[in-house]
């Protein structure tokens, strides 16, 4: 009876432990300095024109923040919210506001540093898994890095090709 008891506790102790937030961080440095990379990708609806899975990105703002909506080419919709921006040290971070991806309490930062004569884009990302493995997760948001910044590597000539 003990055990039986023992055993119920530590299930239910279980089910209720939070998920731990997830962090991950992709990098590509390429060969075109930074100024020129940042003024191709950093503004806030340019993801459109470098990321291959992103149909159409529509600006908009809620109060003084600036929205993506972000029409998928594969289908789906995600709507994202600018949280931060400097362009002296060529940077964002935004949030996920409405998204089918299997994430939540998701944000994330975009950022281009110079690297010798190039420049570095590094993107990460804090999140939580929700209706999905953690490593599923990452995979799918690991995926979406990996695809952008291949992406960016081809325009801008990715160091090392």
């Amino acid at each position: 009876m003990k055990t039986m008891m023992a055993a119920a506790v530590l299930l239910t102790a279980a089910s209720t432990v939070p998920a731990l937030a997830l962090d991950i961080t992709k990098s590509v440095t390429v060969s075109t300095a930074p100024a020129t990379v940042w003024q191709a990708i950093g503004p806030f609806c340019a993801i459109g024109d470098w990321h291959p899975a992103i149909a159409s990105c529509t600006l908009s703002a809620k109060g003084n923040k600036k929205v993506r909506t972000l029409e998928l080419k594969g289908g789906g919709t995600i709507v994202e919210e600018q949280l931060f921006r400097d362009n002296k040290h060529m940077k964002y971070r935004y949030t996920i506001l409405k998204s089918p991806l299997p994430v939540s309490h998701y944000t994330s930062t975009i950022s281009v540093a110079p690297a010798g004569t190039g420049a570095t884009v590094t993107w990460t990302g804090h999140f939580m898994a929700k209706g999905a493995t953690n490593a599923k997760a990452e995979d799918v948001i690991g995926g979406i890095y990996d695809a952008g910044l291949k992406s960016i590597g081809d325009k801008f000539g990715a160091a090392g090709k």
